[in-house]
C-alpha cells in the first residue's frame, strides 16, 4: 500500500511516516506540505491512501479531498489532525478514518487495517463491475452489525445513504440496516441499470423515485416512495437527467 501524507509541518510528517514504516503492510510513502505538491504527486504516481491534514497553512485539508472526486481511480483518505471538531465532516465526504494527533502506533495501525479493508473491498467491487453483467448481479447483500448479519433483497433496496461514518440501507417494508461498509462497497454490490449515485452520501433505486422537486442552486430533491428527500448533487445532475429522460 503507497501512502501520501499531506501536512504542513515537516515534523509532523516525519513522525507519522516513521510510524507508517513499521507496518508490514505500506509500501512506499511519500510526503507533501501542501496542496499544489500533493496533486502534482497525485498526478504522477499512484497513490492507495493519503493521510491528510486538515490546517495546511492558509489552505483546507477538505479542499484536496473533494478535488480527489476528480481523479479516475482516487485514493482513499484518513484525515489526521490535531483537531477532533471537524470528525463529523470528514466522514461525510467518506473518509475511512479520523486519526488524532500525536499519533501513537497503534492508533495508525488501526487506521491502516482499516483501509486495507476498504482496499480489498473496493478491488472486489471493480473486478465485479468488470466481471459481470446487470443480468448476473447478485439477488442479496449482507450486512453486519453488532455481530448480527442481515441478508437483504436487493430488489427491495430503496436507498443507501452514509451519515456520520455509517452506512444505511433502506427497504421497501421501511426497514433500515446499518453497517460500517462503505458507499463505495454498496455501490459495487448493486445493478447499475437500476440504481445511481446521486449525491456524494447517497445512492437510490431508480423504480422508487416518486417524484423531483426543484432545489438549491438549479439542482433537484428526489422524493422516493417511502417519502424519504434525498439532495441531488450538481455532478451527478447530467447523468440522472439522462437515466429519467429529462
Amino acid at each position: 500500500m503507497d501512502i501520501l501524507i499531506v501536512d504542513d509541518e515537516p515534523l509532523s510528517r516525519n513522525e507519522l511516516s516513521y510510524l507508517l514504516t513499521q507496518n508490514i503492510t505500506v509500501g512506499k510513502v511519500m510526503e507533501a506540505d501542501g496542496i499544489k505538491e500533493a496533486l502534482s504527486i497525485l498526478l504522477t504516481q499512484k497513490i492507495d491512501l493519503i493521510f491528510l491534514d486538515i490546517s495546511l497553512n492558509e489552505e483546507n485539508g477538505f479542499t484536496l479531498a473533494k478535488e480527489l472526486k476528480q481523479l479516475i481511480n482516487p485514493p482513499l483518505v484518513i484525515f489526521a489532525t490535531a483537531y477532533d471538531k471537524y470528525a463529523i465532516q470528514a466522514f461525510d465526504i467518506n473518509a475511512i478514518d479520523y486519526v488524532l494527533k500525536p499519533f501513537e502506533q497503534t492508533r495508525v495501525n488501526q487506521a491502516l487495517k482499516k483501509a486495507n479493508t476498504a482496499l480489498v473491498n473496493r478491488d472486489r467491487s471493480n473486478k465485479q463491475d468488470k466481471d459481470s453483467s446487470p443480468q448476473n448481479m447478485a439477488d442479496f447483500i449482507t450486512l453486519t452489525a453488532d455481530e448480527k448479519t442481515a441478508v437483504i433483497k436487493t430488489k427491495d433496496i430503496i436507498s443507501a445513504t452514509v451519515e456520520n461514518g455509517l452506512l444505511t440501507v433502506t427497504t421497501n417494508s421501511n426497514h433500515n440496516f446499518v453497517s460500517h461498509e462503505t458507499l463505495s462497497w454498496i455501490k459495487g454490490q448493486l445493478d447499475p441499470q437500476k440504481f445511481m449515485q446521486v449525491h456524494r452520501s447517497a445512492i437510490v433505486c431508480l423504480e422508487y423515485i416518486r417524484e423531483i422537486q426543484p432545489w438549491f442552486n438549479h439542482t433537484f430533491v428526489l422524493i422516493l416512495t417511502n417519502n424519504a428527500r434525498i439532495p441531488v448533487g450538481r455532478s451527478f445532475m447530467k447523468e440522472l437527467k439522462q437515466r429519467l429522460n429529462m
